[in-house]
């Protein structure tokens, strides 16, 4: 199985890339991977380091490429936070690891997962690494959009645009990997919006279907400010038990290696310096449990904004495809009590309110606001 296999719909990207590994007079040692989430930026920056390190260009099967694949090739670093942001000592210190020659590969890579939470002092720091490269060093650096990276940092980039997978071919992947029986496939692909993690959890998992449909039913209904306070608590208070569930499972784990690192018991004296690193554990564990509220927030407001916009279709196009087709009898019963100037607002209130969020205003308040114009 090669390398490029698992990136769906995006044939152009994968030509250029493999044009680039044949050959090396065309390589650039900064890169920048932008399209919109689900796309694959990350895992087509990862294929692109495998491509790099092999010897036949991306087998998927030799010892270089299974290493990519795993997270454990010593030349090709994966740079990815949990927080809120990435900051500057994290960047010098991969900063300081390009400029090291290659242990056993042709080149010493570095992948930056979400180059959009850089901090300012952050890119800065990697400002001169990019600009004046080791002989060996490839920064790859990944974002929803270009302008979300500094300017000084991407006019120094080789753009990778890639584009959002057609419902078919997330459809046809999810049965040929999966096993996914084609309709549910089909299904999902379509709810996902192109994003290809997601569409495998809806077909998979029943309670995330369940979920989905739940938060979709939010704007149906909203008559009075008590509503809207309610449905805003909802978003936030799902957002919180799914980042409960992602976060529980590595906070206690991560304590109980501090504590064997120190030698700590529950009980007893605990040596200099713990309390310092307790408090740092303590604060990466709040900024990582935060950043998944949000990002799961984020996910809520992007259905809601399909499902007005399938609302819209259903009033100005009778018979246009539906992305929420699970979901038809309420979009119906919207259609027939908005109207489509009252759907418009809708969705001009979730972009704000999805702008507010990326300004880190507060989620209740940000969502309390958008509800508010909800009301018919």
């Amino acid at each position: 199985m090669s390398i490029w296999d698992e990136l769906v719909g995006q044939g152009p990207v994968v030509g250029s890339l493999r044009e680039v590994v044949a050959n090396p007079s065309a390589m650039t040692h900064a890169w920048l991977f932008t399209g919109p989430p689900g796309s694959g930026r990350s895992n087509a920056a990862r294929a692109f380091a495998a491509a790099l390190q092999c010897d036949r260009g991306g087998c998927g099967e030799c010892e270089s490429c299974r290493m990519v694949a795993a997270g454990s090739h010593p030349d090709v670093s994966l740079i990815r936070t949990e927080g809120l942001s990435i900051g500057v000592d994290t960047a010098r210190d991969y900063v300081r690891r390009a400029a090291l020659a290659p242990a056993i590969g042709r080149w010493q890579i570095l992948i930056v997962e979400d180059a959009d939470r850089l901090t300012d002092q952050a890119a800065n720091a990697l400002l001169k690494s990019i600009e004046e490269p080791a002989p060996a060093s490839v920064w790859m650096l990944c974002a929803t959009a270009v302008d979300d990276v500094m300017v000084t940092v991407r006019s120094r980039c080789r753009p990778v645009l890639m584009r959002t997978p057609s419902v078919e071919a997330i459809a046809g992947l999810l049965a040929s990997r999966d096993g996914i029986d084609p309709t549910a496939a089909s299904a999902a692909a379509a709810a996902s919006q192109g994003h290809i993690g997601r569409a495998k959890l809806l077909a998979t998992d029943e309670d995330a279907r369940a979920r989905r449909r739940d938060m979709l039913g939010i704007p149906l209904g909203v008559t009075s400010l008590g509503d809207c306070l309610e449905r805003a608590q909802r978003i936030v208070d799902e957002a919180a038990v799914r980042a409960a569930e992602y976060s529980d499972q590595y906070d206690a784990s991560e304590l109980a290696d501090l504590k064997e690192s120190w030698g700590v018991e529950d009980r007893g004296r605990r040596p200099v310096g713990f309390a310092k690193e307790l408090s740092a554990l303590t604060k990466d564990q709040d900024r990582r449990r935060k950043r998944r509220a949000r990002d799961s927030i984020d996910g809520v407001l992007i259905d809601l904004l399909a499902f007005c916009r399938d609302v819209v279709a259903m009033q100005v196009a009778p018979g246009s495809e539906l992305v929420n087709a699970d979901v038809a009898s309420d979009v119906a019963n919207a259609a027939e009590s908005w109207t489509p100037e009252s759907a418009l607002r809708r969705i001009d209130a979730i972009v704000e309110c999805r702008a507010a969020l990326d300004a880190n205003a507060v989620p209740q308040l940000a969502l309390e606001r958008m509800m508010s114009r909800f009301l018919a």
